[in-house]
């Protein structure tokens, strides 16, 4: 019974170490080609304020050190540690929201042995998105021929495990101890962001270095372990602090009463249950068990959700006061740049302020924060209920199948639209303090646009989920479909012979018209909107024909 619970955690939350792990490998080979023949020293004459929170060190030298420092310190960490808070929050909260807690402790197991499988799944997880971190950290320099020589990434690699692990147990506890999956994702998910902000801000003021080691990000990375190696007296504190939050879950579980799962009562539900006012309740918030669809699909994807905003908004406001650094001369570097690294971040002059933001935040690391999130939303709202075998006991009830379809898409819509409003934020509050030249109006198109490409292939993901009931075959199909849908507008353009073709991809309607530059092509973003559309159109009778697993 242990063993299985191990087994069926780790298959389910598989799809998105994966997905989140091809990300980042994405993103460090990106850095490494691009900026291969740049002189990089400028990156040294920054403020420490800039620096640190990007996780890069003066003392790294080198492409490879600013790569690892960025793509690893700042985005794999933030990454690693999100799944782990979304590994933490399911493992006592959801399955008890879900109503399926009861039923694993209907066995003849207690309540420890189950939550200890869980726990052990979560440091599976874990432990093989650092090791997909880890290859990829030593696979991509070598494919690309860039020396990472004074780099120790096993070193990191180990520091990012005891990171994401403590912020997983740390989500776990707290649903533990509530019951509310809510409350455990999005605690962790704060408190994990005012870490990351106070560690890498703090130190840079005088005495605030003391300060600063009462956020636990303090003792992931303050060490440096890319340049110094393992520190095990940091490593310590973090592995430490996860023990101790160990028992704290296991203390909690066992002490409290565990819900069954959907027994809060609301407002709503009161007046539902008077015949007086019944019909106008259904009428204002739908039939109950619908309108908690979208409630719950957004509640167990809100961890996610909330790092792949963090990063957005960080990159976006970071990135504009950013390019004021740029010494002299850089402008004629990149007009010398060859037309494939010039198409790889959207064909633009990055020598201008709108070229180096779509270069640097709209080309590749927006797109791909917010497909993966609706990726792993579009594959696990259908496909992740029906490999738990939930949802027979959905649609048992007078809850219809399209409307299952609709809901869950209504919610992966709803956190596509936080993370790009949070990108618009971030990149608009950037432009005004670094005052560039940009139009706000512009920055709202280009956010409304990776808002939608993030919706179609997130509808995308939906449409596989709802074929095959497979949360990997739609995770898996929707990233390979990502990538040549990149690869084509952004290749196909170079070639007269098929220019023409790269309007068969979605990145096409996104940036083809440069709207951080020209504004908002109302036609594209029609197309973009279609297309969701079409997709969910397609997703509805797939699911309604496709028998579920018993």
């Amino acid at each position: 019974m242990v063993l299985s619970v191990f087994t069926y955690s780790v298959r389910e939350r598989l799809a998105g170490i994966v997905v989140g792990s091809f990300a980042i490998a994405v993103l460090l080979w990106f850095s490494l080609i691009v900026y291969a023949d740049v002189d990089l020293t400028f990156y040294y004459d920054l403020p420490p304020a800039l620096l640190d929170p990007m996780g890069i060190s003066p003392e790294t030298g080198g492409l490879g050190g600013i790569a690892f420092g960025a793509m690893y310190n700042l985005m794999g960490a933030m990454m690693l540690a999100g799944l782990s808070i979304a590994i933490g929050t399911a493992a006592v909260a959801g399955e008890e929201q879900d109503g399926t807690l009861s039923l694993l402790l209907g066995n003849p197991r207690s309540r420890s042995a189950i939550v200890g499988s869980k726990m052990a799944a979560l440091l599976a997880l874990t432990g093989l998105g650092a090791l997909l971190l880890y290859g990829t950290g030593v696979l991509v320099p070598s494919l690309v021929g860039t020396s990472i020589e004074g780099v120790q990434v096993g070193a990191l690699v180990v520091h990012l495990f005891a990171n994401a692990v403590f912020w997983g147990m740390l989500a776990l506890a707290i649903g533990a101890w509530t019951g509310q999956p809510a409350i455990a994702g999005g605690t962790a998910g704060a408190v994990m962001v005012v870490s990351w902000l106070g560690a890498s801000t703090l130190p840079t003021v005088s005495g605030g270095d003391v300060i600063a080691r009462v956020f636990p990000w303090y003792w992931f990375n303050s060490s440096s372990p890319e340049i110094h190696g393992v520190n095990v007296a940091h490593l310590g504190v973090l592995l430490g602090a996860s023990v101790a939050l160990t028992v704290v879950s296991l203390v909690g579980v066992n002490r409290r009463d565990l819900r069954s799962g959907g027994s809060r009562v609301t407002v709503l539900d009161r007046l539902r249950s008077n015949p007086r006012t019944a019909a106008a309740a259904d009428r204002v918030g739908g039939q109950a068990r619908v309108s908690s669809i979208t409630a719950k699909t957004a509640t167990d994807h809100q961890g996610l959700a909330a790092v792949v905003g963090a990063v957005a908004l960080y990159m976006g406001l970071l990135m504009p006061i950013f390019y004021t650094f740029l010494p002299e001369g850089t402008s004629e570097f990149f007009a010398q740049l060859p037309d494939s690294m010039i198409a790889m971040i959207g064909g633009v002059d990055m020598s201008t302020p709108q070229g180096f933001l779509q270069g640097e935040v709209f080309s590749i690391t927006v797109p791909i924060a917010m497909i993966t999130l609706t990726a792993v939303v579009g594959a696990r709202a259908l496909a992740g209920e029906d490999e738990a075998h939930t949802m027979g006991l959905l649609l048992a009830s007078v809850v219809p199948r399209h409307r299952v379809v609709l809901h869950t898409s209504l919610a992966m819509v709803a956190l596509a639209c936080v993370v790009g409003g949070m990108t618009f934020v971030g990149t608009t509050t950037g432009v005004l303090l670094a005052r560039l030249d940009v139009s706000i109006l512009n920055l709202l198109a280009i956010s409304v646009l990776v808002t939608l490409l993030g919706i179609v292939f997130g509808c995308l993901a939906l449409v596989v989920s709802a074929a095959t009931g497979r949360v990997r075959w739609a995770t898996g199909a929707t990233a390979i479909a990502g990538l040549a849908a990149y690869v084509v507008q952004s290749f196909l353009p170079l070639s007269e012979r098929y220019t023409d073709w790269a309007v068969i991809s979605p990145f096409h309607f996104y940036l083809g018209s440069d709207p951080l530059t020209r504004g908002m092509p109302w036609g594209d973003a029609a197309v973009l909107v279609g297309l969701a559309v079409a997709l969910v159109g397609i997703a509805i009778p797939l699911f309604e024909r496709r028998d579920l697993r018993g």
